[in-house]
């Protein structure tokens, strides 16, 4: 086998995004240097995507090829568009190469939605996985912890939140090199009795299982470093999420409007660039570049609508990353090592 057919192959979606096909595409020029051993198929419009790759001057690059999208899938349009409408939308030609097997994974900042029911239909999940899940990367006191289901599903079954803690547990032995991930479940209080009618029944099963369970994990405490893995249904995961980017960023921005109130301070602060800046990193989500969604028969790596070329290239990364380590087959190996367990469990709902 030559050197060619051994290249990990990656599809990225050219249109998805605030910034596309700009953004994606100089983003995806740094990842061609980067990743020699990846091929790309990028999917777009191919009359909008030439001045960018003459631009960026990977037009002709022997690791490229293009694959043509008629259509863009907006942010502000439902999810199951690009299954009934927009059939040839970028989102759907890449769930498609997936499923041909032309590629082994895609990579697209695009419609969050879109993109699962896309693949969900398309690639369809994992043996034993009814429904796939995000897992967002997220900082706390000593390190990172997952965050898993991160908006991909908003209505949860008891049984959705048991397959997502087995996922989370694999995701966070390759992610955060944790050989025994602690999991635990999102809650209100941290005592056994406290939760919601769906959560209640998800701390007895996840107690039963063969896992690190460390039971219920307010979101305060998930920061001080409770856990490696954070279970919660998409709703609740999502507003998380959303409540933790925004509030980075208001930080950020009220830390330089109190330095700039005196110059003392500025002062104080240009002495301090290297502190800003490794604090600026940990919770800057364009270093992760974007979250898996776990569960799907195939790697998809979905980025935020505001990626910039930074968190597209990581994003890229992060799909080799997932081909490399096996992640699909490290789930479905956990999956059958737990399959009598919850299966068991599962009847309990």
């Amino acid at each position: 086998m030559d050197q060619s057919e051994t290249k990990m192959q990656i599809a990225v979606d050219a249109m998805g995004g605030d910034y596309a096909p700009g953004a994606v595409i100089e983003g995806l020029t740094r990842a061609l240097y980067d990743f020699p051993d990846c091929d790309f198929t990028l999917v777009g419009n191919t009359a909008k995507l030439g001045l960018y790759l003459h631009k960026y001057g990977i037009a002709d690059h022997p690791n490229l090829k293009l694959h043509h999208a008629e259509s863009v899938v907006e942010m502000s349009e439902p999810s199951a568009i690009s299954l009934r409408a927009k059939k040839d939308s970028s989102i759907t030609e890449c769930a498609r190469l997936m499923k041909s097997g032309s590629v082994e994974a895609l990579v697209s900042p695009g419609h969050t939605g879109a993109l699962v029911a896309a693949t969900k239909v398309l690639n369809r999940t994992l043996p034993g996985i009814d429904r796939p899940a995000l897992a967002a990367s997220l900082p706390h006191r000593h390190g990172r912890f997952i965050l898993i289901d991160a908006g991909a599903n908003p209505d949860c079954r008891p049984g959705n939140l048991i397959q997502f803690a087995l996922m989370g547990e694999i995701y966070a032995k390759y992610m955060l090199n944790t050989a025994n991930p602690r999991i635990g479940l999102l809650s209100v209080g941290g005592e056994d009795g406290k939760g919601s009618s769906l959560t209640k029944p998800v701390f007895k099963a996840l107690s039963d299982m063969p896992i690190n369970f460390v039971g219920n994990v307010e979101s305060n405490s998930a920061y001080e470093g409770a856990c490696d893995v954070l279970i919660a249904d998409g709703f609740s995961g999502n507003v998380l999420l959303k409540t933790s980017e925004g509030l980075a960023k208001m930080a950020t921005s009220w830390l330089k409007k109190a330095i700039k109130r005196n110059a003392l301070r500025v002062l104080g602060a240009m002495f301090s660039q290297g502190a800003f800046k490794e604090l600026k990193s940990t919770f800057d989500a364009d270093e992760v570049g974007g979250a898996p969604l776990l569960g799907i028969n195939g790697v998809c790596i979905i980025g935020h609508g505001s990626s910039n070329p930074k968190a597209v290239r990581n994003a890229i990364r992060a799909a080799r990353d997932a081909i490399r380590f096996r992640m699909n087959e490290r789930i479905s190996q956990r999956l059958q090592e737990c399959k009598a367990t919850v299966a068991d469990l599962e009847s309990m709902f």
